[in-house]
């Protein structure tokens, strides 16, 4: 085992409690049970993370605003010198709350938004007025003067009005939109075949957002993420395992990625039993995928391997039942059929919105 490398973020997964239903939505279906940690133990995971190196921070969810204590994680955070960012749908935000994350030193707050249009959104988030509840958080967050950044997930039934969307982020001041294309993961993964867009939609959106790139270049940062299932290539699945971002669940698991626990058989340590440090230098579960060694071929002598890292572990085990195959979505994995074969399915459906069940989430 070689010397870990520095980990750069962390995602502080806050709660798996959300008002919201989205049938993308990557919260666990079987781990949202157990006692959350409490103010003291977040603290403590914080000033750790910030002792291994890290330089941000994410609190996330489920939905973070459901915490009562998110203002003292966010000084907390602050007072380590770490970047801080709120991921959030926005519902639950008050004037009081939004003045007092501001007064925490909160940096960023990315609000995600499932449309342009309110009835569209809501249908999709499965929750009424959802959208309503969203623009006013705009209001409060602008008032409050922390930055603001909007993401919105793509998928067959809103990608179609990118160009909507993206003058609908301008209208509302933001600095920065992520369009990210759905991850197959969690409730996506089960709704896949719903959610895929066909090809010709993909690379219409590919063209609208180069335009807008460029339009907007001065005035809103527009990051668009490629679908995984349309490129031929993997993306180095957060920039490569257990090498820059390291993820802690509501229970107080760490993972070395959001959706690692879709991995069958990987078992992932607690903050209860060990340090954040040892998880990261010494865990099976942080070295079990880090680095080159452990790739079967054609990844081992892919002169791409140490740029994509093989790609996603999650997406692999999904697909093929092991983790250790190359992901794929890869146009070289002996596996890539299984992708090809998505795409195609869901030529065959219409849009269509299945919600979770709430008790789920």
């Amino acid at each position: 085992m070689g010397i870990a490398p520095r980990p750069y973020a962390l995602l502080a997964e806050l709660t798996y409690c959300c008002p919201l239903h989205c049938p993308y939505c990557s919260n666990p279906v079987g781990l949202a049970g157990g006692r959350e940690l409490d103010t003291d133990q977040w603290e403590r995971v914080i000033r750790e993370a910030a002792a291994l190196g890290v330089l941000q921070i994410g609190f996330s969810g489920g939905e973070p605003l459901q915490r009562k204590d998110l203002g003292r994680l966010v000084q907390v955070a602050r007072d380590t010198g770490m970047y801080t960012n709120l991921i959030t749908s926005g519902l639950g935000l008050t004037d009081t709350y939004a003045a007092q994350l501001a007064g925490r030193g909160l940096d960023n707050i990315q609000l995600s938004f499932q449309a342009a249009e309110g009835e569209l959104a809501d249908r999709i988030a499965g929750v009424r007025n959802a959208h309503k509840q969203k623009l006013r958080a705009v209001e409060l967050i602008r008032q409050s003067g922390i930055a603001l950044s909007l993401n919105v997930v793509l998928h067959r039934s809103n990608i179609d009005r990118l160009d909507r969307i993206i003058d609908f982020a301008e209208n509302l001041g933001a600095t920065r939109l992520e369009l990210a294309n759905t991850q197959y993961y969690g409730w996506a993964f089960r709704n896949r075949s719903a959610l895929i867009p066909t090809r010709g939609q993909v690379e219409a959106a590919i063209l609208v957002a180069q335009a807008a790139r460029r339009r907007l270049n001065e005035v809103m940062e527009v990051l668009y993420i490629l679908p995984d299932y349309f490129t031929g290539r993997p993306k180095p699945c957060m920039n490569g395992w257990g090498r820059r971002h390291l993820t802690v669940s509501p229970r107080g698991f760490v993972l070395p990625c959001p959706t690692a626990w879709e991995i069958p058989g990987l078992a992932f340590d607690s903050i209860h039993e060990k340090s954040l440090t040892w998880i990261w230098e010494a865990s099976e579960s942080f070295n079990r995928f880090r680095g080159t060694e452990w790739m079967p071929e054609p990844c081992l002598s892919c002169p791409q391997r140490e740029v994509d890292f093989g790609g996603c572990r999650c997406q692999a085990a999904l697909l093929t039942g092991n983790p250790v195959n190359t992901d794929p979505v890869c146009e070289f994995s002996p596996h890539h059929q299984f992708v090809r074969e998505a795409v195609e399915r869901s030529s065959d459906f219409g849009h269509w919105f299945p919600r979770q069940n709430p008790e789920d989430t």
